[in-house]
């Protein structure tokens, strides 16, 4: 026998349609405790950094870990590197190098111009004077490596980023994916 009514099928098709809603019924109480457990994961989160990074509210630069670094840094010279300066935005740490992430500054070591040399010059003085003042942390702030094996990281002392600083004072260009030109 058939029925012509929709949401069945005729017997004896070997198909039958679902009804809809009425078929996830026995789901129900697994949904709940789903739910019941979501929201108690994300009421524990709330005091935590962890619930804003997953819900993409954090700060772009905002610390994941509370790791401060410090150091008496100098500027780089000869091949020995521990604790140094290079130029504006890359120096060592304890024997690991370290690239800005979120700035460019000029060169040092192979300037187009006069005026990039000296800017260069001014731009690692200043990123000394900098990781000088006190303890800074150190962000990932997307890839962990640059293509010559540098950790990118973005220097951040009390909730600011020490390369935005850098910027401000006319020293670095906030890093766009390419280097701009100071000539």
């Amino acid at each position: 026998m058939s029925t012509s009514r929709q949401g069945f099928a005729r017997r004896g098709s070997g198909r039958r349609r679902r009804s809809g809603v009425l078929d996830t019924l026995p789901l129900l109480p697994l949904m709940l405790v789903a739910l019941g457990v979501g929201g108690g994961v994300t009421t524990m989160l709330d005091g935590s950094a962890l619930s804003d990074w997953l819900l993409g509210t954090h700060d772009r630069a905002a610390p994941a870990a509370s790791q401060h670094y410090s150091g008496q840094f100098g500027i780089c010279s000869g091949s020995l590197r521990i604790t140094c300066v290079v130029d504006g935005d890359t120096f060592w740490l304890d024997g690991t190098k370290i690239r800005i992430a979120d700035i460019n500054t000029p060169e040092v070591s192979s300037p187009q111009c006069s005026q990039e040399a000296v800017l260069g010059r001014r731009a690692t003085e200043r990123l000394r004077e900098l990781l000088n003042a006190g303890p800074f942390a150190l962000v990932q702030d997307g890839r962990d490596e640059d293509q010559y094996g540098r950790k990118l990281r973005v220097a951040m002392r009390d909730g600011h980023s020490l390369g935005a600083q850098l910027v401000a004072e006319g020293l670095a260009h906030e890093w766009q994916g390419y280097r701009q030109d100071w000539c």
